[in-house]
């Protein structure tokens, strides 16, 4: 995950909560990828302090340390070194087919892109295969890239000798959750609620949420499978559901009634990873401890698995 800035609820939804449920099953490595930062913004003047944030917002969110190293990729060289001897090869036809590159270019306006935009999804390939990943938590966006993985991991197993697994990509039911304004989630656009926001700012940011446009009075029939409010509260008050449509349907139930309901329940989700997190930002040694505990055990396994490559290669 970048380090570009606060964590929003799809992030939650889309990857928190899958490498949470994980952690008892597998052993997981979480990469706070600030090279991968830079393919949008060369800036770094606040990369350290994105990292600790994030890595604050995953400590919320329930992922243990102890069970699951956390660590930046920019402390662990070996990511470059496996990314250079990845891209070549692949061609760089094959990464301009990329989905997800072209999706980005019309999203963001660019009218020309870095070379590491281009090759993002090689030096992914690395940050998986360093570790030997056999399952990748991801949003549907990144299944594009896991395919590119498994792309490179069997040309180097044919070209060289078996090294690496071919990774499989694990998505979640709310891998995607709409913003605001019906749109994709995004920090950029503006249209998030994000894992730090206090009840007073979700209560604000709810009222502002697109709904059925068709339904303007209380009284009148909704469409709730057209209201994002409605998939909010599919993801966080499931158990209401059932009787939320009928009455949206019905027009017994109001939009703003609708939206404070919700908004509560997204509140009361968030409430354990509140207390977490005020522990944590009173308590930046801790976090930095966490962080450099969880480099170090990364840097052993990325060494065990580049000194195999180099057997491999046979380049010594």
């Amino acid at each position: 995950m970048r380090p570009t800035g606060k964590l929003h609820l799809g992030h939650l939804t889309g990857a928190l909560e899958n490498w949470v449920a994980m952690q008892g099953e597998y052993q997981n490595f979480h990469l706070i990828a600030d090279y991968h930062a830079l393919t949008t913004n060369p800036d770094t003047s606040e990369i350290y302090s994105n990292s600790l944030d994030m890595l604050i917002d995953w400590l919320a969110a329930g992922l243990d340390p102890v069970q699951s190293p956390m660590f930046r990729q920019s402390q662990i060289k070996e990511h470059a070194e496996l990314h250079l001897i990845l891209s070549m090869l692949i061609t760089t036809s094959r990464l301009e087919r990329n989905p997800t590159l072209k999706e980005q270019v019309r999203d963001l306006e660019m009218d020309s892109i870095v070379y590491g935009h281009l090759g993002y999804p090689v030096l992914q390939a690395a940050d998986i295969l360093l570790y030997k990943g056999d399952v990748v938590p991801v949003g549907e966006d990144q299944l594009p890239h896991i395919e590119i993985t498994r792309e490179l991991a069997r040309r180097f197993n044919s070209q060289y000798a078996p090294v690496f697994p071919e990774p499989e990509g694990k998505i979640t039911k709310f891998a995607r959750l709409p913003g605001l304004d019906g749109k994709r989630m995004s920090k950029s656009v503006g249209n998030t609620i994000l894992l730090s926001d206090p009840p007073d700012a979700i209560m604000k940011k709810l009222k502002t949420a697109v709904t059925d446009p068709q339904k303007v009075r209380k009284g009148d029939p909704g469409h709730p499978d057209i209201c994002l409010v409605f998939a909010y509260h599919n993801k966080f008050n499931p158990a209401e559901v059932p009787d939320i449509r009928v009455n949206c349907e019905s027009g017994k139930l109001g939009c703003v009634d609708c939206k404070m309901n919700c908004a509560k329940k997204i509140i009361e989700t968030l409430a354990p990873s509140f207390e977490k997190r005020t522990y944590f930002e009173s308590h930046q040694a801790e976090v930095k401890d966490i962080l450099a505990d969880g480099e170090q055990r990364a840097k052993a396994v990325a060494k065990q698995t580049m000194n195999e490559v180099h057997d491999a290669m046979k380049m010594g």
